[in-house]
């Protein structure tokens, strides 16, 4: 007699109908989100300050300015001055100063400063969403003593920074094993989706990354703040955060986990229920084992087919748009390419969702589930290449554009955090060839476990009331004549609550011995079990770097501070101040140059120069030459002898730069007949 499918129920059907449409919503808040992002040009990085640190000018200025490589968040308290007391002298009032692709932010200064030693500490928030933070002093007439001290832990740092990061963690944690489980139960085992243990993986994992998205949601106002916890109940704050960037994208990843938990609703529901019905030759065709069977061929598809083509299109436009809200609001949508460079991380971001999370579901499976199938570890293994391929082409893209030289590779944090990570996806690749090896041994040499382990479910299909007969056909077929004795009639419940409890939990005990005795009867199997376990514990490794790695300055945003000191950049329509010190070796040979170059740009320029001694009086020096040179057009040296306007004051006009590029300035200053040295500054000019 030919058994006939049974027709989708209506509640099914309704969900098989409503998959599409949910893909094409979240496709088309995926394209808006796309369309949105305004992409920044680069990391963020303090360029220039005025005035500059370190500085010494003869009069107060009016106001302190920053200014910065990209668009910047700041607050009415992000810039404070502090005099040598460690009192405010800002208004507190921020003044935005930016203009097409300048972006500098300023403060306005009381007036009648006396002369002193003043401290300016900023914070502001990038563009990738990560706090950024410095400090820096000049001094007003002369440099003096200060109370301040100049801070030394940087923004998003503490007890709040610790929390956020753990949050981070976790939300990486979370996305990874949601995505790779749910996509090694439609991928590799359909079968899964019935079995207990993966369903509490796959659920616990889109719990903890809900969880710890509302908690760097709440996190978010003391983590570029103050750093107190306290400012979690500050709602103004909050109200801030969802109107910035970073907030939209968590607020956006919490509506796209409400679609997840849909998902995993018919995944876990009426999917594994299909599932769970198929007999055994219609489970093993619907995992794809016997798909070069030409009798199965001819049986025709599965009917769960069509609905794990929804959930497939579905997970993956649901994934893909949780992936995006990482890509939209980090390192990714800023600094070069970004419209490439965001498809490109959310693919790396999915490539390792289906390696590691794939990975945790298989090792749940091998160790929670006897009756998985050789074929569905031989489908894992082709995923995790294919994964494997797609994270090695976007990771080299990434390396690239996040550290931009190699120097960059070994110089920086970020290169070093980036070489600890390839590092460990090498020895995860190591220890996945001995898993493939041990996949390639289950493959061609079958043994009479197998048996056993694929009778367990089939048996235990059968109902409720067959439990003893279930464990003593398995124990059976493991090892026949085992010395452990099984019941086959069933056990009547005594009346005594106690002793009942006490029954259930030996029958516990006897089913979880004989769950393990059917997993270790494989030697090949306990083999695998071993290695994948090995990758899972370097895969917590790897996602604990990597989430330090996007929370890290890129290299390229590293070099270019490091090269602050040593190169200047000059501010549109604003006179460039540097302040060079410098050392002859001869008696009072110590003390500093002040130079300004007004307006700073390519054409006629006025120059002037101040010298001043160690004390801060000035320093009227018997000779002092300037020379600009501009290495990457081979011009210059081009010689200047200012003439002497005053005691300590030098000046010339006319102070012709032909070309835009990075000057470099060499000041000589004579300060006996004998002593003599040379200082050097380069300025970035246009």
């Amino acid at each position: 007699m030919t058994a006939t499918a049974p027709a989708p129920s209506t509640a099914r059907a309704r969900v098989t109908a409503f998959l599409p449409r949910l893909a094409l919503v979240l496709a088309a808040l995926l394209a808006t989100l796309f369309t949105a992002a305004a992409p920044a040009t680069a990391h963020a990085a303090l360029t220039a300050s005025d005035p500059t640190d370190g500085a010494v000018v003869a009069t107060a200025p009016a106001q302190v300015t920053l200014s910065f490589s990209e668009q910047v968040a700041m607050g009415d308290d992000s810039i404070r001055v502090l005099d040598p007391q460690g009192k405010r002298v800002d208004t507190g009032e921020l003044r935005d100063m930016c203009s097409g692709n300048t972006v500098r932010y300023g403060t306005a200064l009381h007036t009648g400063l006396p002369n002193g030693t003043y401290t300016v500490a900023w914070q502001a928030v990038s563009a990738d969403s990560h706090p950024i933070s410095g400090a820096f002093t000049f001094s007003i007439g002369a440099p003096s003593a200060t109370d301040v001290s100049l801070p030394t832990a940087q923004a998003g740092g503490g007890p709040v920074g610790i929390a956020y990061g753990i949050a981070r963690y976790a939300a990486y944690a979370g996305f990874t094993v949601l995505v790779g489980g749910a996509a090694f139960i439609l991928l590799c085992w359909r079968r899964g989706a019935a079995e207990r243990p993966l369903q509490k993986l796959v659920v616990r994992a889109w719990v903890t990354l809900t969880a710890a998205t509302l908690a760097m949601l709440v996190l978010r106002t003391p983590y570029t703040g103050s750093g107190s916890f306290s400012d979690v109940f500050d709602l103004d704050g909050l109200r801030a955060v969802l109107e910035t960037k970073t907030g939209a994208s968590l607020v956006s990843r919490l509506l796209l986990l409400g679609a997840a938990a849909l998902f995993v609703a018919v995944l876990f529901g009426v999917y594994a229920r299909r599932v769970a019905g198929l007999g055994p030759d219609e489970a093993g065709r619907s995992d794809g084992a016997d798909e070069s069977d030409p009798a199965d061929e001819a049986e025709g598809p599965d009917d769960t087919s069509d609905l794990t083509f929804g959930l497939a299109i579905g997970g993956a436009v649901v994934a893909g748009g949780i992936a995006a809200t990482w890509a939209l609001s980090e390192h990714a949508s800023t600094g070069i390419q970004p419209g490439i460079a965001m498809p490109a991380d959310i693919l790396h971001l999915m490539a390792v969702a289906m390696w590691l999370g794939g990975l945790a579901a298989l090792l749940v499976a091998l160790h929670k589930v006897p009756g998985i199938e050789r074929a569905a570890v031989r489908r894992f293994s082709r995923v995790a290449f294919v994964s494997v391929l797609v994270l090695a082409v976007t990771g080299v893209y990434q390396s690239w554009r996040q550290l931009g030289s190699w120097s960059a590779l070994t110089g920086t944090e970020y290169g070093q955090l980036l070489l600890l990570k390839v590092g460990l996806v090498a020895v995860l690749l190591g220890i996945a060839y001995v898993s493939r090896r041990w996949t390639t041994r289950l493959a061609e040499a079958p043994t009479d476990a197998e048996a056993a382990v694929a009778s367990v479910p089939a048996v235990a299909a059968v109902g409720q009331g067959s439990d003893d007969v279930s464990r003593e056909t398995a124990s059976g077929a493991v090892s026949e004549g085992s010395d452990v004795s099984r019941e086959t009639e069933p056990v009547a419940v005594p009346a005594d609550p106690e002793r009942a409890a006490q029954l259930a939990r030996q029958r516990a005990a006897r089913e979880s011995a004989l769950e393990k005795r059917v997993r270790d009867a494989d030697p090949d199997r306990a083999g695998l079990r071993r290695s994948v376990l090995a990758e899972a514990a370097i895969a917590v490794i790897l996602l604990a770097v990597t989430t330090v790695l996007t929370s890290t300055e890129p290299g390229r945003t590293m070099e270019r501070e490091a090269g602050r000191g040593s190169t200047a950049t000059a501010v549109p329509d604003r006179a460039v101040k540097i302040t060079l010190p410098f050392d002859t070796g001869g008696p009072n040979g110590k003390g500093s140059v002040r130079f300004e170059l007004d307006p700073g740009r390519v054409g006629a320029n006025t120059l002037h120069l101040w010298s001043e001694s160690a004390d801060g009086t000035p320093f009227d020096l018997p000779e002092i030459k300037v020379a600009f040179t501009l290495p990457a057009k081979d011009i210059g040296p081009l010689p200047l002898v200012p003439e002497r306007a005053a005691p300590g004051h030098w000046t010339a006009s006319g102070v012709q730069l032909p070309l835009t590029g990075e000057w470099r300035i060499d000041v000589t200053v004579r300060t006996s007949d004998i002593d003599q040295t040379t200082v050097q500054k380069t300025v970035k000019i246009g």
